[in-house]
């Protein structure tokens, strides 16, 4: 098991007034190569789980093991982010260069990898993002979602076993999303990077091959897209919608047309409304 989280509890502003609940004893496992989105309404605490995985944030009570590291102990934190790369909403805050390709060799150079190497590393997140036509650009001059997909590659340049993806398509349009999305699917398929996305768009965990929803600092359904999607009650009492696709398919099937109760994605829907069509 890649990442094992035990009673997890987490106080933000511990033994001063004001302090509140972030998380109340989680428990989870993520195996090596899986695609995991965790999504829940604001304050759920998707993100402060989320920053746990790398040691951003340590537990208050609990433990989390990454790899069998401890996150708690301070000799295992500089493994433990080498291994879990960390992507954040704004990719503004991750840029420190004013070169893509000086941006992505930033983080491998400070690991002090030979010259060539870190060379080989920078060519192969330039294409793995599709950046290399942009390599002697200016970051500033990228859109949004080629920073984040920049942002991507200074940690892919790091080789990371597992990226944590901290709503990075939330400030996207939804070419960029569309793109992002994309970016991880082939990651997680072809590379077998293990993909933990935080997101609060639907579609987007729906493409993921597990799906856990948290709300008030636990987790409260943890299964496949089509099992938690199920669940499309409890989802609207934590304020939680359906993916579009998923809204239209029960429309129609309201409406006296056949469909299947698993349609997730628009490209599913289109197939059994050409099905029904016919």
């Amino acid at each position: 098991m890649f990442i094992q989280v035990t009673g997890l509890t987490y106080t933000y502003g511990r033994g001063r007034p004001g302090e509140s609940r972030g998380l109340s004893g989680v428990s989870l496992e993520i195996r090596k190569g899986e695609y995991v989105a965790v999504v829940g309404p604001n304050g759920s605490g998707k993100s402060t789980l989320a920053r746990h995985l790398n040691a951003l944030l340590l537990p208050t009570a609990g433990q989390v093991l990454v790899d069998g590291l401890d996150t708690a102990l301070p000799e295992n934190v500089w493994e433990i982010r080498r291994r879990v790369g960390m992507v954040f909403q704004n990719p503004d805050n991750q840029i420190v260069s004013s070169l893509v390709e000086e941006d992505i060799a930033f983080g491998v150079e400070n690991l002090g990898v030979p010259a060539e190497e870190v060379r080989e590393r920078v060519e192969e997140a330039l294409a793995l993002t599709e950046l290399s036509e942009f390599r002697q650009h200016a970051p500033h001059l990228l859109s949004g979602g080629q920073r984040q997909r920049l942002a991507i590659a200074g940690v892919l340049a790091m080789r990371p076993s597992c990226l944590v993806l901290d709503e990075p398509t939330a400030m996207l349009d939804p070419v960029g999303r569309r793109q992002l999305s994309d970016l991880l699917q082939r990651l997680n398929q072809s590379r077998g990077v293990t993909v933990v996305l935080v997101t609060h768009f639907m579609e987007e965990a729906a493409q993921a091959g597990r799906v856990i929803v948290m709300s008030a600092g636990k987790i409260v359904l943890d299964g496949t897209p089509p099992e938690v999607f199920a669940n499309f009650e409890r989802l609207g009492e934590l304020g939680l919608d359906l993916p579009a696709a998923a809204k239209i398919a029960r429309g129609l099937k309201r409406r006296g047309i056949f469909m299947p109760d698993d349609i997730l994605t628009a490209e599913d829907l289109v197939r059994e409304v050409i099905k029904a069509a016919r």
